[in-house]
């Protein structure tokens, strides 16, 4: 338990760097398309949440290498902890951003932040308790469920990459620094 209790906190830091440095990856790479699928392109809210997904990601499968038959439910925990946290990006932006009328870069980082030790407390607290390995009536079940939630992980995949770059006309994905009349020309 404490080796994963460390491993999670290790994933916390690993996520804020890195996250935090790819945020500025794209335009060090000098724009380049396939850095592009996995770090921010511009400043909308979906491309932020890159920040935590695809690091997470990354981390989480060092995580169930290390842990996979130790923690029989640690995929699904962590595919759990991966949504929870990067759905929290856009959900914490547009509260605060709703009652405070607009953005504050502090809260944005703080947003960022609290997503993030989120998804990796979930995480967690999912893989270290395991609760329903002891009910096998509930097990088809959960099976079901934690697949479910490890589909979901790959469908958000997908959306990153195809949505990058052709994203749907919604505010989540509207850069707000760019002009109205050009937000729809990527």
């Amino acid at each position: 338990m404490k080796l994963l209790k460390r491993y999670t906190m290790i994933g916390i830091v690993f996520v804020l760097i890195t996250g935090s440095l790819a945020h500025f990856v794209y335009d060090w790479s000098g724009k380049n398309h396939i850095v592009g699928l996995f770090t921010p392109i511009n400043e909308s809210v979906w491309e932020h949440m890159k920040l935590l997904f695809f690091p997470m990601l990354i981390y989480s499968l060092v995580m169930l290498l290390r842990f996979r038959k130790k923690y029989s439910c640690i995929s699904s925990a962590l595919c759990f902890g991966i949504l929870a946290g990067t759905l929290l990006i856009p959900f914490f932006y547009y509260t605060y951003t709703y009652i405070l009328g607009k953005n504050v870069f502090i809260l944005d980082i703080f947003t960022f932040i609290l997503s993030v030790i989120i998804a990796f407390g979930l995480s967690y607290k999912l893989s270290s308790t395991c609760i329903w390995q002891d009910y096998p009536a509930m097990s088809r079940r959960t099976k079901t469920y934690a697949s479910l939630v490890c589909i979901l992980v790959c469908i958000l995949f997908v959306c990153f990459l195809v949505f990058t770059y052709h994203p749907p006309d919604a505010a989540i994905f509207q850069d707000p620094t760019m002009p109205a009349a050009a937000r729809t020309c990527f």
